[in-house]
């Protein structure tokens, strides 16, 4: 498992998990996407844009692996902002490439991503 350095490991003040320590003995997490309904609370919603903004800065639009980023929090995003980059895609993989998706990042996150082309 690819452990993405510099890559930050927590919403700071916060237990949102960004990254994990280890793999899991018992089997990788798959990727799933996960629907963000409109009455989720603040603090999800600040989780979301901080991992986003960290995607982002750390990996822009080149496909990335997805080493020790957090399942859950990736599946957030799964299949709108980050998208696969190969075909086939195994969602249980700690090696899948993924890409973030400039025109859906745009859309989502405005507020954050005003510099995106």
């Amino acid at each position: 498992m690819l452990k993405h350095r510099g890559f930050p490991g927590r919403l700071p003040g916060t237990d949102f998990q960004f990254t994990i320590r280890r793999a899991n003995p018992k089997g990788v997490t798959p990727l799933t996407r996960r629907e963000r309904f409109r009455d989720r609370k603040p603090a999800d919603k600040r989780a979301d844009a901080a991992f986003m903004e960290a995607l982002w800065a750390h990996f822009g639009d080149q496909p990335f692996e997805r080493g020790n980023l957090d399942a859950g929090r990736l599946s957030w995003l799964f299949e709108r902002e980050v998208i696969p980059a190969e075909d086939p895609f195994d969602p249980a993989s700690y090696d899948a490439l993924l890409v973030i998706d400039p025109n859906a990042l745009r859309i989502s996150f405005p507020e954050i991503f005003d510099g995106v082309r």
